[in-house]
């Protein structure tokens, strides 16, 4: 199990397109990608438990990936997230 703190930079938070980016991204790795925000703790590779986290511009997450291709779903998800998920 790998897990890295990341900041959310986009500027209007994860809400509808960068959720599904981030969700898509996920979606090609088979292991668990978990997103730890506060006390939510939502599945990375579902877009509505994403978008339904509400989370915010600034906000400091924790992403989780746990399974067979965790390094590289670790590498791959980390840098869409500090990238803005294709919003900046």
């Amino acid at each position: 199990m790998l897990s890295k703190t990341l900041t959310v930079v986009n500027p209007s938070g994860l809400h509808l397109r960068p959720a599904g980016v981030l969700s898509q991204t996920a979606m090609k790795f088979k292991c668990d990608v978990i997103i730890e925000c506060g006390e939510k703790r939502v599945i990375a590779k579902s877009v509505l438990n994403v978008m339904a986290a509400g989370i915010k511009c600034g906000t400091e997450i924790n992403l989780i990936c746990d399974g067979e291709d965790e390094a590289e779903a670790m590498d791959t998800i980390s840098k869409a997230i500090e990238s803005g998920l294709g919003e900046m």
